[in-house]
């Protein structure tokens, strides 16, 4: 469902009349150093699902250069699978489903450089405090992961560079984690740390 979000989203940037456009210039960020944004992903909390993500972002950042820009990334969710499986049938399999639930809190340091007018590569940094629970809600055992996203996509800049919508794709890499309790962790240690092909969309708002 995260997928057909995103692409739904896509479609009406490309078939949008408004003109865009493509690169930051030393004009724009003159009065645009700043921004603020957050993910489409959160519109996957609306989808009625036996699995919600209790999805919220918040994104705060700062343009150094026209090419270069830090954030800081404030998110939590809920997941009930491992991180790891790839797309297919595994993907959300009931055996492969917890023993009940890990939610997230966290923060997320982020460097993005664009290459060639809005293509642009960026690193995000995630420290993440866990919280496990049964799938009563009641709590078993804390943890903290470091999570990390790799992305490549491009910027689409509306309204004379206000705002802007980012799709991309991506590759996570989980480094660290701390132990989770057995019942979670035999699950999870079936699958691999890194995950191909995540899609985003993230959108801001430049001031």
């Amino acid at each position: 469902m995260q997928n057909w979000i995103l692409v739904i989203v896509f479609i009406a940037i490309i078939t949008n009349p408004i003109e865009l456009k493509a690169q930051y210039t030393k004009q724009d960020t003159t009065h645009s150093k700043f921004f603020v944004g957050s993910t489409f992903f959160v519109l996957y909390n609306l989808v009625p699902d036996d699995n919600p993500p209790n999805f919220a972002q918040l994104n705060l950042g700062y343009r150094i250069s026209p090419k270069d820009a830090l954030s800081l990334e404030l998110k939590t969710w809920t997941y009930r699978w491992s991180l790891g499986i790839p797309y297919g049938s595994l993907k959300e399999a009931p055996e492969e489903k917890f023993p009940g639930y890990i939610k997230e809190y966290g923060f997320a340091l982020t460097y993005q450089h664009f290459w060639w007018k809005g293509l642009y590569m960026g690193v995000h940094v995630m420290n993440a405090w866990q919280t496990f629970k049964d799938n009563e809600g009641k709590k078993i055992d804390t943890g903290f992961q470091i999570f990390n996203t790799y992305r490549a996509g491009y910027q689409f800049k509306f309204f004379k560079g206000r705002f802007f919508i980012e799709p991309s794709i991506a590759i996570t890499h989980r480094p660290y984690h701390s132990e989770m309790p057995a019942s979670f962790k035999q699950l999870d240690d079936q699958w691999s740390k890194f995950f191909f092909g995540e899609p985003g969309l993230h959108f801001g708002l430049n001031f």
